[in-house]
């Protein structure tokens, strides 16, 4: 039996809006890595209609300790649309969300395209479509429903976008390839207490390794990237648990500060 991509798509979009745990029936529980996909594209589709169009990717898991933490071993992405991207400082309530978590990441905006046809890209490649670099605080609304099978929280996780709600970034840093990228030190703060803290080479070994891989990934479904895109490239660090009162900072090495106030 051919798997309801729609169906699937409008029960997560139901379980959104009603802030209750991402839950797909076996019926329509993607099979695989690539019928998840499918689910996400169709249920962003359709969240777009009220949180806009496409404005970037987010990648997830890439790093050991994120891999470890979920049980696979490659990263994963997921769309961020345009609604949902905010520049820092910005407040956030938390009665929006199931359980809201933040996490520390490098941002990078496109300044040209990385179309499909010029797959497969390398590190050199991508870092020369990238216009600017600055911190980000990623969004994450935490709905995991626990599954029997290994795979089967992991499948849900990335059809439904990843627990995705946008980002937070801070100022754009245009001269930033005189910036040791890969050696740079991130950490968090909340209420001013250290709370995470990692370096530029826990995210595959280079922040910018993720965007190309997102670029070759997206190649091989004939989708290329587009000047303009904000990609998040995964966290230096494990996410964190933020609550109402919370006052949330992020520093990178060279790359500035980005603050988020919890009602």
């Amino acid at each position: 039996m051919n798997l309801d991509i729609q169906n699937a798509a409008e029960l997560l979009l139901a379980q959104h809006k009603g802030r209750e745990l991402y839950f797909l029936e076996d019926n329509l529980m993607p099979s695989d890595l690539n019928e998840a996909y499918k689910i996400q594209r169709e249920y962003q589709r359709l969240a777009s209609k009220n949180q806009g169009a496409i404005g970037g990717y987010k990648l997830a898991l890439t790093s050991p300790a994120t891999q470890a933490r979920n049980g696979v071993y490659e990263p994963c992405l997921g769309i961020i649309l345009q609604g949902n991207i905010r520049n820092a400082p910005s407040t956030l309530k938390a009665s929006d969300y199931v359980e809201l978590n933040l996490e520390c990441e490098v941002a990078v905006r496109l300044g040209s395209d990385l179309p499909a046809i010029g797959a497969p890209y390398d590190l050199n490649m991508v870092s020369q479509a990238v216009e600017s670099v600055s911190v980000a605080l990623e969004m994450l609304d935490n709905r995991r429903f626990p599954g029997n099978a290994s795979q089967t929280p992991f499948l849900t996780i990335v059809a439904s976008n990843i627990f995705n709600e946008g980002v937070v970034i801070g100022d754009a840093v245009s001269d930033w390839r005189s910036l040791d990228l890969q050696g740079a030190h991130g950490y968090m703060e909340i209420n001013g207490k250290t709370v995470g803290e990692g370096h530029g080479s826990e995210v595959m070994g280079h922040p910018l390794e993720p965007l190309a891989w997102l670029a070759n990934a997206l190649a091989n479904q004939g989708i290329g990237l587009s000047a303009g895109l904000v990609i998040i490239t995964g966290a230096f660090f494990l996410p964190k648990q933020v609550r109402a009162g919370d006052n949330i900072s992020a520093v990178i090495d060279g790359l500035g500060e980005a603050k988020v106030t919890i009602l």
